[in-house]
């Protein structure tokens, strides 16, 4: 009986020593910040128990023991933040998350009509894009998707190709004279000879789970999937090599859709709204705002589904042109700061 009242006793005392010895370890650091501010961070132990050093990561890349950090280059959006500790010949990782933003508000500019050309209103707008003066064109809804080519100042449709009803159509774009078209939620892309409109070949999406909008830099090619990322495609392979998230100074940018390279920005379309997004392509910031509020009714149209969803660049002669789902209208406009 002692000998078991002597086991009980020393097994409590273990007990109590082991709780007594359990570190309670907080990471801490801020929500949001902007990125052109140092990013503050620290481990505390709640009892005040020692800790012998501490290791802090950034998305799995270690920055060292510095408890205040510059995040000027990151990209914006949504961060792993970790810290491995070490205490008494022991080692714990705790995580917590962290979301960086643009460090300026967003440029708002109102814009000027330049010219006003016509366009099928029929066409339920995905991708716009302009080259050797012709427009491009991806039109979507089930049974009535297309690709076509566009005479600039008639509207007419001089090529155009149906695509399977299974299928809505989404963004394109042209590069190395292939034709690069999107389908919504079917998982798959399309490639074409730009002269033929002919099949080439299929690709699948991986991460980004539907097609919405299409451009490119020269270099890669640029989806969106109706999130707040943009994906960047190898234009052999199709594979999603690296994305960034859309952020202002203070909140993301969602739905994001049609899409445009302009002078090293890409712009962006967002879904039922008649506005363009600038976006920085190496870190996500949200630069500028552009209200095209009033070319909706202009183009014959009202309503949340008919709203502003094609943006073309001619690269060659500056001019930037914006059109609609069923807009009647493609207009040539200017961006004014407001």
């Amino acid at each position: 009986m002692n000998r078991l009242f002597s086991l009980v006793a020393i097994f409590g005392i273990f007990l109590f020593n082991s709780c007594g010895n359990k570190y309670k370890l907080e990471l801490h650091s801020p929500k949001t910040i902007q990125v052109n501010k140092s990013l503050k961070i620290s481990v505390i132990e709640k009892n005040g128990k020692p800790i012998d050093s501490i290791q802090y990561f950034i998305n799995g890349k270690i920055i060292l023991d510095n408890e205040s950090v510059d995040i000027s280059d990151f990209k914006l959006g949504k961060q792993a933040l970790s810290a491995t500790v070490f205490y008494q010949g022991q080692q714990r990782k705790i995580n917590n998350t962290i979301y960086f933003m643009a460090s300026e508000p967003p440029v708002v500019y109102n814009y000027e009509i330049v010219n006003e050309f016509p366009h099928d209103k029929k066409a339920f707008t995905q991708g716009f894009e302009f080259h050797n003066g012709f427009f491009y064109e991806s039109t979507g809804n089930y049974g009535k998707s297309s690709l076509r080519k566009v005479e600039l100042e008639t509207g007419k449709v001089v090529q155009k190709i149906d695509i399977d009803k299974q299928y809505f159509a989404e963004g394109m774009t042209i590069f190395n004279n292939k034709i690069y078209q999107l389908t919504w939620k079917k998982n798959k892309g399309f490639v074409y000879d730009l002269e033929t409109f002919k099949l080439e070949k299929t690709f699948n999406y991986q991460q980004s789970k539907e097609g919405w909008g299409l451009t490119h830099n020269n270099k890669k090619l640029i989806k969106t999937d109706g999130t707040e990322r943009m994906w960047f495609l190898d234009p052999e392979t199709l594979k999603e090599e690296s994305y960034i998230e859309t952020y202002t100074n203070n909140r993301k940018a969602e739905n994001l859709n049609e899409l445009e390279f302009v002078k090293g920005k890409i712009y962006a379309n967002l879904w039922q709204k008649n506005s363009i997004l600038i976006v920085d392509p190496k870190s996500g910031a949200i630069e500028g705002i552009v209200d095209l509020k009033g070319l909706q009714s202009k183009a014959a149209q009202k309503g949340d589904d008919n709203v502003l969803n094609g943006i073309a660049y001619d690269e060659e002669n500056d001019r930037l042109f914006v059109t609609g789902k069923k807009w009647d209208k493609v207009f040539e406009i200017k961006l004014v700061n407001k």
